[in-house]
C-alpha cells in the first residue's frame, strides 16, 4: 500500500507556492517539490532495516534557487552541453541561452529545473506536467512534458513523456546526487558499469570522440572505489569523473547499466534506462552549496548517475542516440532505480 502526505507549502521568493508530497510504499519513500520536479529526499534501507535519506538537497527554496549544482531536478528541455548555445533545425539556426563555458547546459539557465510544476497523485506515485512555450531558453516550439515517479517494492521509476509542435532536440535526465551512507564524501562507495566507451571531450567538455573504456581510469566493468579512482590523473582537469558513458547495446528497451553500492551501509542501487547514453559526475564542484540542516556540502560528496541522450548530439549526427523530436512523435524516457542491501 502508497501511502501519500502532503506537506505544507513552500513559498516561492519569485511568487506563488511549491507543492511538497511525501510518497512511502513502506520500503522505499521519497519526498519530491513542484519546484523543478526537485526529488529532495529518497528514503532507502540499510543493511539494519534502518531507513535514512540517501540524496543531496536543501531546506528551503530559497537555498534551491541559489545554488547551481541542480539538486535532484529535472533537467531540460535538453540535458548536458550544446555547443555554442546553437544547432540548426529546418534551415534555421536557432541561439539558445548560454551559461557554461560559452555553451549551453541543461537547458540554460532557467531551464527545467527553476520551472514550477504541476504536481499531482497516482496510485503508485506522482505525476507532474510542464508546458515549455515556444522560445523558451531559445528552443523551438511548445513542449508538453509528463513525468512519473513511482514506487514498486525496492524500485523507483522515472517515466517521462514528451511532445512538441516543431522538431527540436529533447533530453530529460534526473539529476540526483546519491550518497548512499550519509557520509562527508563518496570515497568509500564502490561504482560498476556495463559500458564499454565513452565521449572524450575538449576542454570545454564537448564530444571529440568516442574510445574504448578498456585500459583506462574509466573501465568500471568490474566495481572500482572512488578513493582508488579520483587521484587519477587522467581525472585531474575536471577534479573527478563528469563524462558520458555509451550504453553498449541501446535501444528502446531498459537495459541494465550499472551499480553504485557502499560497504558501510550495506545499500546499493542498480540503474537501468532505455538512454543510450548515462553521464557520470562525482559532485566535483559541489564545496559550498547550501544542503539541508544549513550544513554546506563538500566536493565528491554525491555521485550522480544521469540518463540521457548524448551531450551536443544535435549538432553531432554521428552520435548514437535520437536527440530530435518531431511534431506526432512521443519522447520516452523510463528508468529504474533499484535499492538492494546486503546480507
Amino acid at each position: 500500500m502508497v501511502r501519500f502526505s502532503v506537506l505544507e507549502s513552500w513559498e516561492d521568493p519569485r511568487g506563488g507556492p511549491i507543492d511538497r508530497i511525501r510518497v512511502d510504499n513502506g520500503v522505499l519513500a521519497f519526498e519530491v517539490l513542484s519546484l523543478g520536479a526537485i526529488l529532495r529526499s529518497v528514503w532507502a534501507p540499510d543493511r539494519n532495516g534502518e531507513r535514512s535519506n540517501i540524496v543531496l538537497g536543501c531546506d528551503n527554496a530559497q537555498d534551491y534557487l541559489n545554488q547551481e549544482a541542480y539538486l535532484g531536478a529535472m533537467i531540460g528541455r535538453y540535458s548536458n552541453r550544446i555547443a555554442n548555445g546553437r544547432f540548426h533545425s529546418q534551415g534555421q539556426e536557432h541561439q539558445l541561452d548560454i551559461n557554461q563555458m560559452g555553451h549551453c547546459l541543461n537547458g540554460g539557465s532557467e531551464g527545467f529545473h527553476r520551472k514550477r510544476w504541476h504536481l499531482g497523485t497516482l496510485s503508485d506515485g506522482v505525476r507532474l506536467s510542464l508546458v515549455s512555450p515556444d522560445g523558451d531558453m531559445g528552443f523551438p516550439g511548445t513542449c508538453n512534458i509528463q513525468l512519473d515517479y513511482r514506487l514498486a517494492g525496492n524500485n523507483l521509476y522515472v517515466e517521462v513523456m514528451a511532445s512538441v509542435d516543431q522538431a527540436c532536440p529533447v533530453s530529460l535526465t534526473q539529476h540526483s546526487y546519491f550518497n548512499l551512507d550519509g557520509s562527508i564524501d563518496c570515497a568509500d562507495h564502490a561504482l560498476q558499469l556495463d559500458a564499454s566507451q565513452y565521449l572524450t571531450v575538449n576542454d570545454t567538455l564537448i564530444p571529440t570522440d568516442i574510445k574504448p573504456c578498456q585500459d583506462t581510469v574509466f573501465d568500471l566493468k568490474t566495481p572500482q572505489a572512488f578513493k582508488k579512482l579520483l587521484p587519477d590523473q587522467a581525472l585531474q582537469p575536471t577534479q573527478g569523473f563528469d563524462l558520458c558513458y555509451l550504453v553498449d547495446d541501446a535501444d528502446t528497451s531498459v537495459q541494465r547499466v550499472g551499480r553504485l553500492s557502499s560497504a558501510n551501509s550495506g545499500r546499493s542501487m542498480t540503474l537501468y534506462t532505455n538512454q543510450p547514453g548515462v553521464h557520470l559526475y562525482s559532485a566535483n564542484f559541489l564545496q559550498g552549496v547550501q544542503g539541508k540542516s544549513k550544513k554546506p556540502l563538500q566536493q565528491h560528496q554525491g555521485i550522480c548517475l544521469e540518463p540521457q541522450q548524448l551531450p551536443d548530439a544535435p549538432n553531432q549526427p554521428h552520435l548514437p542516440g535520437s536527440p530530435w523530436l518531431a511534431p506526432g512523435e512521443v519522447y520516452h524516457h523510463i528508468s529504474r532505480y533499484q535499492f538492494d542491501t546486503d546480507a
